[in-house]
């Protein structure tokens, strides 16, 4: 990596937080506009209540939390979450037997690994962090919430266990099993979205069979 493409990485790190900061004001603004949504979808305006004093103080106080926690570990402990190889000195003829990326990047970093082919493996990476820009798109139906659908409820926390043991697998070294359990993880991975959209349409199915079953019994009851 030449000394000109280390300095473009540097200006990205340096603006990213500035685009963050005008996002996290954006929508606030829209929250503050708009109002949020809740998991029953209905509307919920007759029991707002105002922005000011409930919310920004509950948003202070996070937000005090958080700057302390920061604090604490830039001022008293900056290697708290520094890997040991860190501080090894460079070798430019030598590669590290073991290299990992940051732990909130371990699970892309797995899905790369477990494809042999580099061009793959590139495209499989950016695929597994780009897949989750479509979660918004997805069908949402009258209960936004999954504490009424038991089968999404399954599938949600099924991912989220591959998700940790994906993490486990980007930590570890490539070798037997981890690469052939990255590999099937990578492939249960990418399966939750489909499967989480098929969920939601085959509870939805279940609910409109219900409900047409109840107006029938009405009908002939009537």
């Amino acid at each position: 990596m030449c000394n000109a493409t280390l300095k473009r990485f540097f200006v990205l790190h340096f603006l990213l937080p500035f685009l963050l900061v005008v996002l996290m004001l954006a929508h606030l603004y829209f929250l503050h506009e708009e109002g949020s949504s809740n998991p029953l979808g209905t509307d919920t305006s007759h029991e707002a209540v105002c922005f000011h004093r409930l919310y920004t103080f509950k948003d202070l106080t996070g937000l005090i939390v958080v700057g302390r926690v920061f604090l604490y570990i830039c001022l008293c402990s900056p290697d708290l979450f520094s890997d040991p190889v860190n501080f090894s000195p460079a070798d430019p003829m030598k590669t590290p037997a073991h290299i990992q990326p940051e732990w909130y990047f371990l699970f892309a970093y797995a899905v790369l690994r477990s494809i042999p082919n580099k061009t793959g493996g590139v495209i499989g990476l950016l695929c597994c962090v780009a897949v989750v820009y479509v979660l918004p798109f997805f069908p949402k139906g009258i209960f936004r919430g999954v504490q009424f659908r038991p089968i999404r409820q399954v599938v949600f926390w099924c991912f989220i266990r591959n998700f940790v043991f994906l993490r486990f697998i980007g930590a570890s070294p490539v070798e037997y099993p981890f690469f052939e359990a990255g590999i099937l993880r990578r492939v249960l991975y990418f399966a939750f979205y489909p499967s989480y959209i098929l969920s939601y349409l085959f509870w939805d199915c279940i609910l409109e069979s219900v409900s047409c079953t109840d107006m029938d019994q009405k009908v002939l009851g009537l």
